[in-house]
Formats: structure tokens, C-alpha cells, sequence
């Protein structure tokens, strides 16, 4: 059954401490973008200008022309109308683009940005988190992009030009703008309140999604389990209680925002009655006119319409803010090394560790504790030892994907922190545990670990492997699609493959982990003979139990809980790890004893 994350929900609701907050990031995205953003402030104060003239309108027809019956004036007011309708679409097609423009730049700044910094990650650091978690970062920037484009920025830029009407009103009736003053804070106050319960309930919603979002992502990774194991039943009450939850704080955040908005609208029908009446009060004393109560109407509705809109727009920018948290502490973690210290060319090929320890916890016991030992160039080193005791960590500190915790990783004696990820990728060939291919053509997948790989270099690469029989007898070839993580391929095709692009490129050294677990053992023994051969000029550290590649090694280095038990060469340790231990002819030695050097088992 695959893993499934906890559910952090379960968990008391508590306020975590608050962490520091990185938004030094968006400034450097939207400092470019400062033109743009005057653009659209300068065409929003020619729309709200604009949106003067239909109470202006109004005024005029009910004070000028209904009392009067200047029919020539209603001619040209309708005809001033039509040119402004026309400009005022003008102006919104104008700001639209405009935005449009933002959306554009943003999404491509942002995901860019966000691309490469997930690239430049130390392992350690994608690993540390679900895979949910970077699926939301690229819809955090969507969030972003839309926030600094959509209907929220248009708001923004709309908010300041509220005081046009208002002082409009003052300068139309009086009377009605000292109405406004009094109700304009509990606008005010609704607003503030509005976002501060909205702040927790975004929250909450988001933790629960998270979590539902967690639990998707490892179905879909371990769906082939669930299918063959038939895990439905089980699974269901986990999904059946996070999707619940995440619908309860969904419902319960829109539940809260419902409120404030309606609270927000019943606000806005008692100003319009009270203003109203108010101006019915100054009419019936002939000290306002009917034209300028209905333009101050007209008024209020364009003042209240923005304060209206943010009430019900906090779930926005709180999720713009959440997203800008999340981005700018991925953007502030720290990267793996990008430019080397030193030229060292091609390596020969040999390593060393020096009292390297380390842990995945920090409380927890060392996975490797104080490993030493040096390996010369050439020949075929194998690592062995029971589940768990450390070779596949081992491989990954060798190859510099996860730093010591002490201690250094040699290579011809330079320290390996020196030299970038591209570096070493060029210099170390890796075969994980887990064979991974990527959507595309065979060609594409093993050339993918060389700039500019060439037809020659492919090609070598796969009769090293083994594999050139098998894709030349495919009727597309080299150009077949291994379909979404090469499910159209065998596990043994698979593997021959991503050996085939550890070699592309010819790097020095090759790190094998459980090189032949999908290889019959034909295909087996095919490979023994091929590392043999590679041997000759390259450095092979494979992790394995398999008899068959065992017995090809010069070297063996056996582990038991991050400790080497034993090192030295094949014919020395290979009879004492498979020696079948004689009857006891005595009481078991004590628990406390050194543990004996046990057949190795799989992969740690």
C-alpha cells in the first residue's frame, strides 16, 4: 500500500509562530512593471472622470430639460453621452490589454523564476516536502498572476478615485455628503472585520486543501498498488474525511464571506433610503433639487460599489498574500552551488570519504556514522549489507545529493562542495533504485543527462547497456515514445535505458543502485560483463546483492546501521558474507555483541 501523508488537520487548531515574512521578492517583479501600472492608474482616472457624466447627465435632464422642455439640450446631451459611452469602452479595451500585459510578464518572471529555483534545490530540500506542496508553488503563481491582473487590480486602481464622486456629491447636495461621512466608516469598519475573519478561514481552507491535494497525488503515484492489492475500500474513509474537510472550512470560509457581503448590501439599501429620504426633506424645503438627488444616488451606488467589491474580495488578496509567504520562502532557500571554485578537469575516477556522518533528522540516529574509506580508480566496487543500513544514502552523499553532516566526500582529492550539480552530474553516471523515464522518445531520454548529446555518443552509450538490439528491433527505433514514465517499457527495458544514460557522455565514475533488481538473468549475467568490460577505465560503485555481479567486483565494502563492518577485496569478504554459519555448539553470544556480517538483503 503506497505511503499516505498524516493529516496535519487532525491536529489542535492552534496559531503557529508567525515566520518571518519574505516579500522583498515581489518588489523585484513589480518594479519593471511600474510603468505599466501608471498606465493603468492614468486610464482609470479617465474612466472614473468619465463615469461623472451619466449622474451629470441625469442632473441636467431632470433640472434643465423634463421642467423646461429643452428638447434641442436633450439632443446634445444624448449625443455627448453616446461619444462618451464610445470612449469609455475605448478607455476599459485600453486597460484591459494593458493588464493583459501584467498577466504576461508576471507569468513569465514568476514561473521562470520559480522553474529554476526548484531546479537549483538541494535534493534534500525537494524531498523534505510532499509533492503536493510543489504542485501548489506553480499555482501560487497563477494566484499572483491574476491578482496583479484580474478584476482585483482593477479595484485597486479604481479604490482612490472614489473621492471624485464624493466630493461631487458634496459640491451637488450637501446635505447628503454629511450623510456619507457618518456611514462611510461603518463601511470602513465592515471591511476591516471582513478581513481579519477571513484571514483564519483562508488559512484553514488552504491546510485542509493541502491535505486532500496530498492524498491525490499518492494515489495517482501508487495507483498500480491500489488496483492490484484492490485498496479502494480502505482508501475511501481517507479520502471520504479529508475531502470532507476540505469542504467543511470551504463552506464555512464561504459562509463568513456570504455574511459579510450581505451585510455589506443591506448597508448599502439603508444609505440609499437614507439618503433618499434626507433629500426628500430638503426638496420638500426647496433647498434641493430633484435632479441633483437622483445624481447623488447615482453617486453613492459608484462610491459604495468598490468599498462593496472588497469586502467581498478579501479571500483574494489573503490568497495573493499566502502565495507571495510560500513563494518567498522557497525564492530565500538556500541553493546548491552554481558556479564551481575550481577547474578540475576530467577526474580520474578515485574517491574518498573522511569520517562522514549523516542523519535525516536532526534528533535521529545517524544513517551513516563516521564512514571512512577510499576507492581507486577503476575496478568494480560493491556495496552491500542488509535494508537499511545505509548504501543507498552512501551513494547519494558520493555523488554530492545529499551534503554530510560532517566529514567530506573526495574526489581525486578535491572536495566534492567545491563543484556544481552540473559538474558532477557530468562526472558521476547514476543509475537509481527507482527507474525514471520521461515523456518523450528514447533518443530524448538518453540523451537527456548531455548537453548536445551526439548520434555516436547515443549509440555507444546503448550497445555499452545492451539496449541497441532491443530499440533497433522497435519499428519507430530511436524515436519510439516511452509513453508517462515509460509505461510502455518493461522494468528491464527501463533499466537498460537509464544505464544507457548514465553512460552517455562517458563520465569516469558510475554509481549503480540495485543495477539488475528487473533483469533476468540472462540480461544479468550481460550486464556483468559489461561493467567488467567499463571497468577498465571507469570507476563502478554499485549497490547490489545479486551473486551474479557480486562475483565480477575486485572490492566489497559491507554496511550494518551506517557503520562499514568490513572492507577489502571480493575474494576476502565474499566467503565470510555467504560462509553458511556451523551448528551452535554453545549458548547464542549476547545481544550486546558485534553484529555478524549477515547475507546482504535489497537496497537501504
Amino acid at each position: 500500500m503506497p505511503h499516505l501523508a498524516p493529516d496535519p488537520s487532525s491536529e489542535q487548531d492552534q496559531e503557529q509562530p508567525r515566520p518571518i515574512l519574505r516579500h522583498e521578492w515581489v518588489n523585484d517583479v513589480v518594479k519593471p512593471l511600474k510603468p505599466i501600472f501608471m498606465e493603468v492608474i492614468a486610464v482609470s482616472l479617465f474612466i472614473n472622470i468619465l463615469a461623472l457624466c451619466a449622474p451629470i447627465f441625469t442632473l441636467q435632464v431632470y433640472d434643465r430639460v423634463v421642467f423646461s422642455g429643452g428638447l434641442t439640450t436633450l439632443q446634445g446631451l444624448v449625443i455627448g453621452m453616446v461619444l462618451v459611452a464610445v470612449f469609455d469602452y475605448v478607455l476599459r479595451q485600453v486597460r484591459a490589454r494593458i493588464l493583459q500585459t501584467v498577466a504576461l510578464r508576471v507569468d513569465v518572471v514568476v514561473g521562470k523564476r520559480l522553474f529554476e529555483k526548484l531546479m537549483a534545490l538541494p535534493l534534500r530540500s525537494l524531498e523534505s516536502r510532499p509533492s503536493a506542496f510543489w504542485q501548489l508553488l506553480f499555482r501560487d503563481v497563477e494566484v499572483v498572476r491574476n491578482t496583479l491582473s484580474g478584476a482585483s487590480a482593477v479595484l485597486v486602481a479604481d479604490l482612490p478615485f472614489a473621492v471624485l464622486f464624493f466630493g461631487l456629491i458634496f459640491i451637488l447636495a450637501a446635505p447628503l455628503g454629511f450623510v456619507l461621512v457618518v456611514v462611510m466608516p461603518l463601511f470602513a469598519a465592515l471591511a476591516w472585520y471582513s478581513a481579519k475573519a477571513q484571514q483564519k478561514a483562508v488559512k484553514r481552507e488552504k491546510r485542509t486543501l493541502s491535505n486532500r491535494d496530498t492524498l491525490i497525488a499518492e494515489l495517482i503515484a501508487g495507483r498500480a498498488t491500489i488496483k492490484a492489492l484492490a485498496l479502494d475500500d480502505r482508501i475511501r474513509p481517507l479520502w471520504e474525511e479529508r475531502s470532507a474537510a476540505s469542504i467543511e472550512e470551504a463552506i464555512q470560509r464561504g459562509s463568513k464571506n456570504d455574511t459579510h457581503v450581505n451585510l455589506s448590501a443591506s448597508l448599502t439599501m439603508m444609505t440609499n433610503v437614507t439618503l433618499t429620504t434626507v433629500g426628500a426633506l430638503f426638496i420638500v424645503a426647496h433647498e434641493m433639487t430633484m435632479g441633483a438627488l437622483i445624481a447623488s444616488n447615482m453617486l453613492m451606488g459608484r462610491l459604495l460599489g468598490p468599498l462593496n467589491q472588497l469586502v467581498g474580495s478579501w479571500k483574494t488578496y489573503l490568497g495573493f498574500r499566502q502565495s507571495v509567504e510560500r513563494l518567498g520562502e522557497i525564492f530565500a532557500a538556500q541553493e546548491e552551488l552554481k558556479e564551481s571554485r575550481i577547474d578540475l578537469g576530467r577526474p580520474k575516477g578515485e574517491l574518498g570519504v573522511e569520517s562522514v556522518t549523516f542523519r535525516y533528522q536532526k534528533d535521529a540516529a545517524p544513517t551513516l556514522d563516521s564512514v571512512n574509506m577510499k576507492i581507486s580508480p577503476g575496478g568494480i566496487t560493491a556495496i552491500v549489507g542488509p535494508n537499511g543500513s545505509g548504501k543507498t544514502t552512501l551513494l547519494k552523499v558520493l555523488m554530492g545529493l545529499y551534503p554530510a553532516e560532517s566529514g567530506r566526500v573526495l574526489l581525486d582529492q578535491a572536495d566534492i562542495a567545491q563543484f556544481t550539480r552540473r559538474e558532477l552530474s557530468t562526472w558521476m553516471g547514476y543509475v537509481p533504485q527507482e527507474c525514471v523515464l520521461f515523456s518523450g522518445s528514447i533518443r530524448e531520454n538518453i540523451a537527456q543527462g548531455t548537453t548536445d548529446a551526439s548520434d555516436e555518443q547515443i549509440l555507444k552509450a546503448s550497445r555499452q547497456a545492451g539496449v541497441h538490439p532491443f530499440i533497433i528491433d522497435l519499428s519507430d527505433g530511436y524515436g519510439t515514445p516511452v509513453g508517462e514514465g515509460g509505461s510502455v517499457l518493461s522494468g528491464g527495458q527501463r533499466q537498460r535505458l537509464v544505464l544507457a544514460r548514465a553512460l552517455v557522455g562517458d563520465p569516469p565514475v558510475l554509481m549503480l543502485d540495485e543495477p539488475s533488481s528487473n533483469l533476468d538473468r540472462k540480461a544479468e549475467e550481460d550486464l556483468a560483463r559489461t561493467l567488467v568490460e567499463l571497468s577498465k577505465d571507469h570507476t563502478i560503485i554499485m549497490v547490489t546483492h545479486s551473486p551474479v555481479l557480486l562475483s565480477v567486483s575486485n572490492r566489497v565494502v559491507a554496511l550494518d546501521r551506517g557503520r562499514i563492518l568490513a572492507s577489502g577485496p571480493s575474494s576476502e569478504i565474499l566467503p565470510r558474507l555467504f560462509a553458511r554459519p556451523a551448528a551452535p555448539t554453545q549458548p547464542p553470544a549476547p545481544a550486546s555483541a558485534a553484529p555478524s556480517l549477515a547475507p546482504p538483503g535489497g537496497a537501504s
